[in-house]
């Protein structure tokens, strides 16, 4: 739920100056997996993309929902500068950070991300008629010190790639990011995240042009990442979501 635009993405997602979706995510982890039965049942997460004549800004938020209010929240915003006429080349910097809760018998705890700023640069690519584009990322990240968990402040990278296709007359899109990054405190030092989203777009439809309203899909891969019942986040997941999105 996450990182779905870049400036070539979004030129062929939203060609308008600006661009924003807000997506609900019905998560089926919790019943996938036996050890997931705390995970979170719903996410919003809202996206924003504005180019200008240097380059272009990116922001989103996850906001992840109990049936008793909301458990956590977690966001990116980046920044590119074009370092290339075309814009195909760009100076990438990004900053991440969020926060969760939990509960125990009769009360709540909270704890903060630890958080990171990254920075490098950054590759777009797009077909002539944008139905295809492509982003990679390469990028230094610097994990701050977290008073709460005590966890110490690290130096690392982060290598992301993000898609997008539009196929079937603009029917369908099919979208999603891949990120791997070095992180010292789990088994093997990487984790990998992958979210692929698949949606049908009804502003296709006959009579449909002003509903800009997607239904689809999206799946969560990652290793090292989701933290299970039992404190560990040291397995491989998939898992799927049923979603839709609305894009202003």
């Amino acid at each position: 739920m996450k990182k779905l635009f870049t400036a070539a993405l979004a030129a062929f997602l939203c060609i308008p100056a600006l661009c924003q979706n807000v997506q609900l995510h019905y998560d089926l982890g919790h019943s996938l997996y036996k050890d997931l039965t705390p995970r979170q049942s719903l996410t919003t997460t809202v996206e924003l993309f504005k180019p200008d004549k240097w380059g272009s800004t990116y922001l989103f938020t996850d906001v992840d929902y109990e049936s008793d209010g909301v458990m956590g929240a977690y966001w990116e915003i980046a920044r590119e500068f074009n370092v290339s006429r075309n814009g195909q080349w760009a100076a990438h910097v990004e900053y991440n950070g969020g926060a969760t809760t939990g509960r125990t018998d009769g009360s709540y705890y909270g704890n903060r991300f630890q958080h990171a700023f990254l920075a490098g640069g950054a590759w777009n690519w797009h077909s002539a008629d944008f139905a295809r584009t492509f982003s990679v990322q390469a990028l230094y990240k610097y994990y701050f010190k977290n008073r709460h968990t005590g966890a110490h402040p690290f130096n690392g990278f982060q290598l992301t790639t993000v898609w997008g296709v539009n196929f079937a007359g603009q029917r369908g899109t099919f979208s999603g990011f891949c990120d791997l990054w070095y992180d010292p405190s789990v088994r093997g030092n990487l984790i990998f995240v992958s979210e692929p989203q698949l949606w049908y777009n009804l502003n296709t439809l006959k009579g449909w042009e002003g509903i800009n309203l997607s239904l689809g899909t999206e799946v969560e891969i990652s290793n090292n990442f989701v933290w299970n019942e039992v404190g560990r986040n040291d397995k491989f997941y998939a898992i799927p979501t049923l979603a839709a999105k609305w894009t202003f």
